[in-house]
């Protein structure tokens, strides 16, 4: 007799939970939701997750706030979702440095980018731009490889962040070059720096890319997309040179606590691709220089360990010190 009622009540117990699942399926979301967002207002990733905010917002029939949590190069925000209620009302806009960069340069880090967080889907991709200025007698990789070889003295590499460090020493790796990495505070001092000729090289953001070479004072000698950029279609690729090791896609995709449930994560996977593929979307983002992309839970859970194996062994060869 007691069997039984130990069985009724467990199967009472599971039947009370599969209603409780079906019915959150049912009535999620019930209230607004907020996309946080770790940079400044107005920047890359705050006018992308308002681009897509506006639409989830169409499809979820709810409303779709943009929250910036400024701090700490975008550490700070991130960690706060990390650690909020993962009922999916929550959500970051996670861009590559706070979930690559940042855990292999922080060691102490308060979030794990596996651990405390459910991907939802990959919303948006960019190359970088090689550039150099237009004075010097550089015009393609194989010069620039060669003129760094010949004057080591002048070589120098530079960029407002972990990401373009990451990819210079990529380069040098890939092409077995030397350089010193000066580290800017922002792209427009890294651009000011390439047309004063204080800075030889540097990857670049498509955006300032595409501002410095408008006056002909940069040249772009290669992007890092896997096939040519349409903002810069007569610059050649990585991979058309021969480089494929320096085919590098950054990224920004929207991450929800872990433990959100799955249906949480199946409705929200869904509206995000159905909102980065649509037409106007794919207009819009090229204002700001950046692909959509569709990508659901399973593939960004896999760039994601992809990324952070790829760029803990350059961090590794390079000897790319951690921060303390």
């Amino acid at each position: 007799m007691n069997r039984q009622r130990f069985a009724i009540s467990v199967a009472l117990g599971l039947s009370f939970c599969l209603f409780a699942v079906i019915a959150q399926a049912q009535t999620w979301p019930e209230k607004p939701i907020r996309i946080v967002v770790g940079q400044a207002a107005g920047g890359g990733m705050d006018t992308l997750a308002r681009l897509i905010g506006t639409r989830l917002a169409d499809g979820l029939k709810q409303p779709v706030i943009v929250e910036n949590k400024v701090g700490a190069g975008g550490i700070i925000g991130t960690d706060f979702v990390a650690k909020s209620p993962a009922d999916g009302y929550t959500i970051l806009m996670g861009p590559i440095g706070n979930m690559v960069f940042a855990p292999i340069l922080t060691p102490k880090l308060r979030y794990d980018a596996q651990k405390d967080f459910t991907p939802l889907a990959l919303v948006a991709t960019f190359p970088l731009v090689l550039l150099v200025n237009s004075k010097l007698p550089i015009t393609t990789v194989p010069e620039l490889v060669a003129y760094v070889k010949a004057h080591p003295g002048k070589a120098n590499y530079g960029g407002s962040g972990p990401a373009f460090q990451f990819a210079s020493e990529q380069f040098k790796i890939r092409t077995q070059t030397t350089g010193e990495f000066i580290q800017y505070k922002s792209m427009s001092e890294t651009i000011t720096a390439l047309i004063s000729g204080d800075l030889l090289t540097a990857f670049v953001d498509p955006g300032p890319a595409a501002l410095g070479l408008a006056d002909g004072r940069l040249r772009a000698l290669a992007v890092t997309s896997p096939t040519p950029f349409a903002a810069l279609p007569n610059v050649p690729t990585m991979n058309s040179l021969g480089m494929p090791e320096l085919e590098i896609q950054y990224w920004a995709g929207l991450f929800a606590p872990a433990g959100t449930p799955a249906s949480v994560v199946k409705r929200l996977e869904a509206e995000i691709n159905r909102v980065t593929a649509m037409p106007d979307m794919v207009q819009r983002m090229a204002t700001i220089h950046v692909q959509p992309a569709v990508g659901n839970s399973q593939y960004l859970t896999r760039l994601l360990s992809d990324d952070l194996a790829r760029w803990r062994q350059v961090a590794r060869i390079a000897k790319i010190q951690a921060n303390e």
